[in-house]
């Protein structure tokens, strides 16, 4: 059992799978080229939420934070409305989204730090002007800085957080001076855990293409600290270099079923859950009910035929109509078998290949924890 409807804290809502960019480590999109085939751009309105949140679970809530596997909450048409609901309702609660702050203009990053209060907005900057385009692809540096510093003068509370690659290590400590001098609270480190194939070989580098045609590689940083040590000690010495699909049709000749690849470590995983210690459940852009965003993400992976991965198998057992909280209730998903027994009990069996699910070994495996090891 993860947990009773009742001991609910925290929400990730992802309120929309549209983006603005096109980052080519993104599930949204194929390897930075086309959008991934099998989303739908869904989107939650705000009348949507009116109808899956009730009003005495925002009341029991500490905290609301939007931050998509695949959008960005900026582009949703109804961000600002939604957030000023939940405060409504909730004036106690903590606010808070995850953006890569290139779109907008500055009035309405001023009205959003009005509407956050206490909250926070972390900006998802990996770079400078000449590097930060180089994995946020479709950003406007200038842009993000404007709008940014419109969120901080209008009181806003901001954190830069920094994805190292080797394009952008050099410039660490001159984005950590930039944030102090505009007012970020924090600046944060990102060491990421994308570089782990599925196979269990470290990717040194991954070979892109945009929506344009024009290809880059992205490196994996040289320096040692801003490197991602749960990965590098699950691959040891199996390195390799990626060259990945970038088109549908490329990708349509290779998809097939989820491959567990080597999966020794995970296997023996000691799994310590870390939305059942939060007491924290994620609502998808369509609705669905998921413990996390890295469960919901196995369910659209471009890289797996559609309902491939290892996590529709739990879901077709209760049938994902069951999980959409826009046709049941909150409480009725969460006291349901997917939630009080199917994700729990499948941490119990012996392998990835008999059951076990890999993707809650490799972000919550206590011999793993890729996730903690980002920003350590």
């Amino acid at each position: 059992m993860l947990y009773h409807y009742n001991d609910i804290k925290t929400i990730h809502l992802e309120v929309t799978e549209r983006c603005n960019l096109s980052c080519p480590m993104c599930a949204r999109n194929i390897n930075g080229g086309e959008t991934n085939p099998w989303l739908h751009d869904n989107e939650l309105s705000l009348e949507d939420i009116k109808k899956i949140f009730p009003n005495d679970l925002i009341q029991q809530l500490n905290h609301i934070y939007m931050c998509g596997n695949f959008g960005d909450p900026i582009v949703a048409k109804d961000t600002l409305e939604i957030f000023r609901h939940f405060s409504s309702v909730n004036s106690g609660i903590l606010l808070s989204m995850n953006t890569n702050g290139s779109a907008r203009q500055e009035d309405w990053w001023t009205e959003l730090a009005s509407v956050l209060g206490k909250g926070y907005v972390i900006f998802s900057i990996d770079g400078l002007t000449d590097t930060n385009h180089l994995y946020r692809k479709g950003t406007n540096f200038e842009r993000i800085i404007k709008n940014a510093k419109a969120f901080i003068d209008a009181g806003g509370r901001a954190v830069w957080e920094y994805i190292v690659f080797a394009h952008n290590e050099h410039q660490v400590e001159e984005a950590r001076n930039l944030a102090d001098e505009l007012g970020f609270e924090k600046f944060q480190v990102k060491k990421s855990a994308r570089f782990l194939s599925t196979n269990g070989s470290l990717k040194e580098s991954i070979h892109s293409v945009d929506k344009k045609g024009n290809e880059n590689i992205l490196m994996a940083p040289k320096n040692p600290k801003y490197r991602n040590s749960a990965i590098e000690q699950m691959a040891g010495s199996n390195k390799i270099d990626v060259k990945l699909p970038t088109t549908k049709k490329e990708l349509l000749g290779l998809i097939g079923p989820e491959s567990f690849g080597n999966t020794t470590i995970y296997d023996t995983a000691t799994i310590k859950c870390k939305v059942k210690e939060e007491k924290s459940i994620y609502v998808s852009a369509e609705g669905i009910l998921q413990p996390c965003c890295w469960v919901a993400g196995q369910m659209y992976n471009w890289h797996n035929t559609p309902k491939g991965s290892q996590v529709w198998k739990l879901i077709n057992v209760v049938g994902k109509d069951s999980l959409n909280a826009l046709n049941h209730s909150i409480e009725e998903i969460v006291t349901g078998p997917y939630f009080q027994k199917l994700i729990s009990d499948s941490w119990t069996k012996p392998s990835c290949s008999e059951g076990k699910l890999k993707v809650c070994a490799k972000i919550c495996g206590e011999e793993t924890d890729v996730f903690s090891k980002q920003y350590a």
